[in-house]
C-alpha cells in the first residue's frame, strides 16, 4: 500500500503554502480512482467543486463540493471521481505542531465527514487567506488554525453513538432544506414534544435553532460561492434568504466580510 509523504497528493498541484508546521495546498483531482493508500500526516479535505467519493474500510461516504473531511495519517483509504471536474483544499499537519500546540493527536482518530457548518466556516476563512496570501495571512490563519482544532472535538455531538435517534434526523431535515423553519414543524416532524426539543437542542449544537439554522445557510452559500458561477442574487434565493440584503448582512456576520468581498478573495 501506498504511504503518501508530506504535500503529496493524488492530482495536479494549483497552489501551495507552508507555515510553521502547516502545509495549505490546492489540487485539481484528475484520476478516476486512487490506489488505497494511506498519509504520512493527518489532513483536512475541502472539496471545492466536483463530486469525489472517499473509501476506507469501513464505509463509503459521498463528498460532494462543500464536503470536510478529516483523514488521519493511520487510515487506509481510496477515492474516485465522480464528476468531469473536482478539485480540493489541504491542510496539513506535521505531527510536530500537534505537540508545540499541545493538542492530542489521539482525538484525530479514524477518517471523519465534519458536518458541523461553525467550523465549516472557519475553514472558508482559511481559504480565503490562502488564496488572498498578503503580509497579515499567516497571523490570521494561525488564530483560525487555533480555533478550528479547538472546536474539532464537538464534531463528537453528530458522530456519538448515545446520542438520541431524532437528532441525526433533524440535522438532515436542516442541511437538506431551505425552507423556514420553527420549533412546531419540526416537532411535527420528528415526534417529539416542542418542550423537549427547545430544550435539547442547545444541549447538542451549543447554540439556538435559530442560529444554527442560519449557520447552514451560511454554509450552503459558501459552497455555491466555491463551486459554481451564480450570481449572489440566486445564491441569496438558493439558500433561502428573503432577499440579497439580509443575505449579504447574515453573511458578513458570520464571516466577518460580505458575500461579495469573500467571492473576489477566492477568485
Amino acid at each position: 500500500m501506498k504511504i503518501l509523504t508530506k504535500g503529496t497528493y493524488y492530482g495536479s498541484m494549483h497552489a501551495e503554502q507552508q507555515m510553521k508546521g502547516i502545509l495549505f495546498s490546492e489540487y485539481n483531482y484528475l484520476t478516476d480512482r486512487t490506489d488505497w493508500h494511506y498519509h504520512e500526516n493527518p489532513y483536512f479535505m475541502y472539496v471545492l467543486q466536483g463530486n469525489l467519493y472517499d473509501v476506507n474500510k469501513k464505509r463509503k461516504t459521498a463528498c460532494p463540493s462543500g464536503s470536510f473531511l478529516l483523514h488521519n495519517w493511520q487510515e487506509p483509504h481510496f477515492n474516485s471521481k465522480e464528476s468531469t471536474h473536482a478539485r480540493g483544499f489541504h491542510i496539513e499537519f506535521e505531527k510536530s505542531w500537534f505537540e508545540k500546540n499541545k493538542i492530542d493527536i489521539n482525538l484525530w482518530e479514524g477518517s471523519k465527514l465534519i458536518k458541523n457548518p461553525k467550523l465549516h466556516h472557519i475553514l472558508a476563512k482559511l481559504y480565503a487567506e490562502f488564496k488572498y496570501a498578503d503580509v497579515y495571512s499567516e497571523i490570521s490563519s494561525e488564530l483560525l488554525l487555533s480555533g478550528l482544532c479547538e472546536n474539532i472535538e464537538k464534531e463528537r455531538t453528530y458522530l456519538f453513538d448515545k446520542n438520541p435517534p431524532w437528532l441525526g434526523s433533524l440535522i438532515e431535515i436542516i442541511h437538506e432544506n431551505k425552507e423556514p423553519f420553527n420549533l412546531k414543524s419540526l416537532s411535527g416532524q420528528l415526534g417529539i414534544h416542542p418542550g423537549h426539543l427547545s430544550r435539547a437542542i442547545p444541549q447538542y449544537f451549543s447554540t439556538t435553532l435559530g442560529d444554527y439554522i442560519r449557520q447552514v445557510k451560511i454554509k450552503k452559500a459558501i459552497d455555491f460561492i466555491l463551486s459554481s458561477k451564480k450570481s449572489l442574487f440566486d445564491i441569496s434565493y438558493e439558500c433561502g434568504f428573503s432577499d440579497q440584503s439580509h443575505f449579504s448582512r447574515t453573511f458578513k456576520r458570520y464571516m466577518g466580510m460580505t458575500p461579495k468581498e469573500f467571492n473576489k478573495r477566492c477568485r
